[in-house]
């Protein structure tokens, strides 16, 4: 089983040593194996995880929201209404986002015409 220093985990994912380092502190990647050398060494679904963390992050979620969706994985037991709701709620928010947007849009348009 390969292990990957942390370097090669943020290029793999396109992320930084920094957030990296940061996703450890606030628990949503365990803290990894140390080598002799004190290097970290991830497992190779520390890598998944950074990936699907990248992707809802990436998608807009909140720091809560991926740790919520990552327990919600994890816990098979639970009802998949739970990620839908969750998803539910998210594009709410988005939908706001984009009235707001368009409405700010007119009335940029609005000044520049004038």
């Amino acid at each position: 089983m390969t292990h990957l220093t942390i370097g090669k985990l943020a290029k793999e994912t396109g992320t930084t040593v920094e957030t990296i380092r940061y996703y450890e502190r606030v628990g949503l990647i365990a803290a990894p194996a140390r080598t002799n050398g004190n290097y970290r060494s991830y497992h190779p679904n520390d890598l998944e995880r950074l990936r699907f963390i990248r992707r809802t992050r990436d998608l807009g979620f909140s720091l809560d929201e991926v740790r919520a969706l990552m327990a919600m994985a994890v816990e098979r037991d639970r009802d998949c209404g739970q990620v839908d709701d969750l998803a539910n709620r998210h594009l709410v928010a988005i939908d706001r986002k984009i009235a707001d947007l368009t409405a700010l849009r007119r009335e940029l348009a609005g000044v520049i015409s004038s």
